[in-house]
């Protein structure tokens, strides 16, 4: 029997994770001089909340003494664990999952991969990998249903505003006022690990842009399309809904996800994405 561990970025609620048969290993925000496990102990919109009160929110990496301890428990009831994770070029959470197995003697048995990604792709990975051995595949079926997601994925964000982005140090102040001036955002996607800025469009154009790049990296072949969205704004989210479904992307499957406290942190409240890839129809 194999277990499926992933970390909180995947942005899967807690309880949706363990009702779908995986183990949530969580990372730490700082707020309010508190240090609060990503999910668990914190609301996404707590940190919204705060963030647009001009708070200040960090995070931390799982550390490896929480990976040790989940993969101490399921190695005495399961016969090997697929550990995917938050890309090591954004976090060191896979570096301590990595660490956690070495110190338990386990490498043989503990399975861990870089997804190259983080929330909603890093979800899609995750979830591909418990719908393959749900099916009665094998680890190497889990293993090449994630690499498929990471071969065939197209994921893109934008951020409604740039602020966030330069606290965390991706841009500087000049280049936030310049854009917020002139309404123009970034386009994000991630490559080699790393999430990075693709195009710049003006912001009312931005959903419009994003699908533009979808449904001429697809055409018409079937699709699941997944939406993640920074806060719970049921306005802004049916829009989004009603930009998809008008699109020409041919959808056979949707998700919503919110994106998490520890995502959030980086990226602020209003961001939101769109992910496809091809799935049978």
């Amino acid at each position: 029997m194999l277990a499926v561990v992933t970390d909180s970025t995947c942005d899967l609620a807690p309880d949706a994770a363990r009702q779908l048969g995986l183990h949530l290993v969580p990372l730490r925000v700082l707020m309010n001089g508190r240090t609060l496990l990503d999910w668990q102990e914190v609301d996404p919109d707590a940190v919204y909340d705060h963030q647009r009160a001009g708070g200040q929110v960090s995070t931390e990496p799982a550390p490896q003494a929480a990976f040790e301890q989940v993969y101490r428990e399921l190695l005495a009831t399961h016969d090997a664990i697929l550990s995917l994770h938050i890309s090591g070029h954004l976090s060191a959470t896979v570096t301590h999952a990595r660490q956690a197995a070495q110190a338990l003697g386990a490498e043989g048995r503990i399975h861990i991969l870089d997804s190259g990604f983080a929330s909603i792709p890093l979800a899609e990975a995750v979830l591909a990998a418990r719908e393959a051995l749900d099916r009665g595949g094998d680890l190497a079926a889990a293993k090449q249903a994630v690499a498929a997601v990471q071969a065939e994925q197209l994921a893109e964000f934008t951020v409604p505003t740039l602020e966030y982005l330069r606290r965390g140090g991706r841009l500087s102040r000049a280049q936030e006022f310049i854009g917020n001036m002139l309404g123009v955002r970034p386009v994000l996607r991630f490559d080699a690990g790393r999430l990075k800025p693709v195009r710049r469009v003006r912001g009312a154009q931005a959903t419009g842009d994003i699908l533009a790049q979808l449904e001429a990296h697809f055409g018409r072949e079937p699709v699941a399309v997944t939406i993640g969205h920074a806060g719970r704004d049921p306005a802004r989210i049916a829009e989004l809904r009603g930009a998809v479904q008008a699109s020409r992307l041919n959808v056979v499957r949707g998700r919503l996800q919110l994106l998490g406290p520890v995502i959030g942190a980086h990226v602020g409240p209003g961001t939101y994405g769109l992910m496809a890839r091809p799935v049978l129809a």
